[in-house]
């Protein structure tokens, strides 16, 4: 009963935590890199499309549960590629060169937008 009452107990504690973790808090460390500065990299280009005038996107949060190493080199944006096949548009971030690891020389994460609703 008290292994029971336990399990339970951890299984909410776990729960709660989980709850209350969100991208404002992922960022970067020596290791890996930080899902804020992914966000970050891909609003700074949407903010350069936005500026060109045609369509007005905003920028959603990445899948929370991508875990890549930490670049080397300043990410790069742009727009993911329709032959991906992705079912919504999106803004692919890219690490040329991660920190030396065993399991990715680089990588990209793609980051969802939308196009912002006129309030007119």
């Amino acid at each position: 009963m008290l292994r029971s009452l336990l399990v339970i107990a951890a299984f909410f504690a776990s729960a709660s935590a989980a709850a209350s973790w969100d991208i404002e808090n992922d960022r970067s460390t020596s290791i890996k890199h930080g899902l804020f500065e992914i966000r970050e990299e891909a609003r700074r280009f949407i903010s350069n499309e936005n500026a060109k005038g045609l369509q007005q996107w905003e920028v959603m949060e990445p899948n929370l549960k991508t875990f890549v190493p930490r670049c080397a080199v300043p990410l790069k944006a742009r727009w993911t590629p329709k032959s991906f096949g992705l079912s919504r548009q999106s803004v692919m971030v890219i690490c040329p060169t991660a920190i030396a690891n065993i399991a990715m020389g680089s990588w990209y994460v793609h980051v969802p937008v939308r196009q912002k609703q006129n309030l007119d």
